[in-house]
């Protein structure tokens, strides 16, 4: 698939999604089985009840594959980047932790999660958290002007990784650090998983092979490049339905087969830091 097509493809899935034409999760057969779908996804990834009341009714969206606000162990005062904020759910949980002398950015490339975000915020009273509409792969920021780079299960929906890596890299100040939960493959992908556009916006047709991402990453610059934490991300608990419709539905694939490509698919946090 070409790139263009790509992002208009993610952006108009994740617009849905944001004005809910689309739900966020798998349907209840599968590993979602609560009421609320979005809650029940963000525990299974690492996020406390304590989280969850934390933030805007509406902000969490059930989109991500991990906690990485927990990983990057924010201090007061600090600057945020959320790449890919979506309706802000990291955003502010990012604000809590750095305070009203820190500031969170966050960037997303899709009007109507914007939207949604400042919607947010408003309800929240969040001051210190601001959102701006761009692509990660050309940051909206200038260089050297935050102290940490978040990124929820989003970076392996960009054609361009490598790039998205090198822009986070200019924007951390020296000494600076990532920290990222993303999606990657321990084995290859079957050609229909990887041409489909509805596995692409479901976070599974972008990722790529866990050595190659990291290697981007080394490639961009950052030193104490590692992965923290890897967990199994089955299919099933995918974080919006159409990765599971397209696997399952679309594609016309049996269970027993979706549960074979599942097996290629794992969830991680990683680190990195921008060098003094």
């Amino acid at each position: 698939m070409r790139a263009e097509k790509i992002k208009e493809a993610v952006r108009d899935g994740y617009a849905k999604i944001a004005k809910k034409e689309s739900s966020c999760c798998a349907t209840e057969n599968f590993c979602c089985g609560s009421t609320d779908l979005a809650e029940d996804i963000s525990k299974k990834i690492g996020y406390s009840e304590e989280d969850l009341k934390a933030v805007p009714e509406g902000a969490n969206l059930g989109l991500g594959c991990g906690n990485p606000v927990a990983l990057a162990s924010l201090k007061e005062g600090e600057t945020v980047l959320d790449l890919g904020s979506g309706a802000g759910f990291d955003c502010f949980l990012a604000a809590d932790r750095v305070g009203t002398e820190g500031r969170i950015i966050g960037v997303d490339m899709t009007p109507e999660m914007l939207a949604k975000a400042r919607e947010n915020a408003e309800k929240g009273n969040y001051d210190n958290v601001e959102f701006r509409l761009g692509e990660i792969e050309n940051l909206p920021l200038a260089d050297n002007s935050v102290d940490v780079v978040i990124s929820n299960c989003v970076i392996n929906l960009s054609p361009k990784k490598a790039r998205v890596f090198k822009e986070a890299f200019r924007v951390l100040k020296s000494g600076g650090r990532m920290m990222i939960s993303d999606v990657v493959l321990l084995m290859e992908l079957p050609d229909f998983i990887k041409d489909s556009v509805e596995a692409y916006i479901g976070c599974l047709s972008g990722a790529i092979m866990k050595d190659e991402y990291l290697k981007l990453i080394d490639a961009a610059g950052f030193q104490d490049v590692g992965i923290l934490d890897e967990t199994s991300f089955p299919i099933e608990c995918m974080a919006n339905d159409p990765t599971a419709k397209a696997i399952i539905a679309d594609l016309k694939i049996p269970v027993e087969k979706a549960k074979e490509v599942a097996g290629s698919v794992t969830s991680i946090k990683v680190r990195g830091v921008k060098p003094r």
